[in-house]
Formats: structure tokens, sequence, C-alpha cells
């Protein structure tokens, strides 16, 4: 495994960092292993499962559903 040293990191962004790690009960190394991870090493969903999770999100909405007429309006508000 390949070793890496950072430098210079802002301290905001280190206090930042070992409160992740704090909070998830990591070692900052760790932490920036992962969040590394997170970021170049993505997780593939199939379509299911992105439908499944844009359902959970929308069922979560507590807002009252828009009808043609409300979105047109919305739409032209403004351009007159």
């Amino acid at each position: 495994m390949a070793n890496v040293t950072f430098k210079n990191i802002p301290d905001d962004l280190y206090e930042q960092l070992k409160q992740a790690a704090n909070a998830h009960h990591r070692s900052v190394n760790s932490e920036l292993i992962h969040c590394l991870e997170k970021t170049y090493k993505p997780t593939r969903c199939s379509a299911a499962e992105l439908a499944s999770k844009a359902a959970d999100l929308r069922s979560q909405v507590k807002v009252a559903r828009l009808d043609s007429d409300e979105i047109n309006a919305a739409r032209s508000q403004g351009r007159e």
C-alpha cells in the first residue's frame, strides 16, 4: 500500500475531519481513507435501487401535489 503525507491542511478543515472521525469512531487516517473511497470509488446501484430510493425520498416530502394549471401559473409568473 502507498503512503501519502498531507501538508498545509487548513486548521478548520482538519478540525472537521477530526470531528467526523470521532463521530464515526475512526482514526483521522481511517476517516480520510473513507472520504477518498467515497469520492473515488462510488458504489454503483441498479436502476431499480435508484427508483426505490427516489420513491422513499418522495414519500418523505410533505407537500400537496401540484396540478398542471398550478405548474403553468408558476412558470409564467413574472414573465408578463
